[in-house]
């Protein structure tokens, strides 16, 4: 037989289960956008030999921007403006 708490533990899961779905849903394009500028900046340093200071304000531009934010890190490094070891 089934309760009353059986039920409200049932409708607690499934809240909780639509609630991480709309979260990850919504973060996604995020994390693709990280992903895809920390990639560019690591070929740039290992295919280019563009060397650029690996510094957590670095990262975190990088992590945000995605791919322009990379590509203005490479820039503010080539030009000896920023991030240069």
């Amino acid at each position: 037989m089934v309760t009353g708490l059986e039920i409200l533990l049932l409708v607690l899961v499934l809240a909780a289960v639509l609630g991480a779905t709309t979260i990850i849903q919504t973060v996604r394009p995020f994390i693709v956008n990280a992903v895809v500028g920390l990639l560019v900046l690591f070929l740039a340093q290992a295919v280019f030999g563009v060397s650029v200071a690996i510094t957590p304000i670095a990262l975190l531009i990088v992590a945000i921007g995605g791919l322009p934010g990379s590509l203005l890190v490479l820039l503010l490094s080539l030009f000896g403006i920023a991030f240069v070891p």
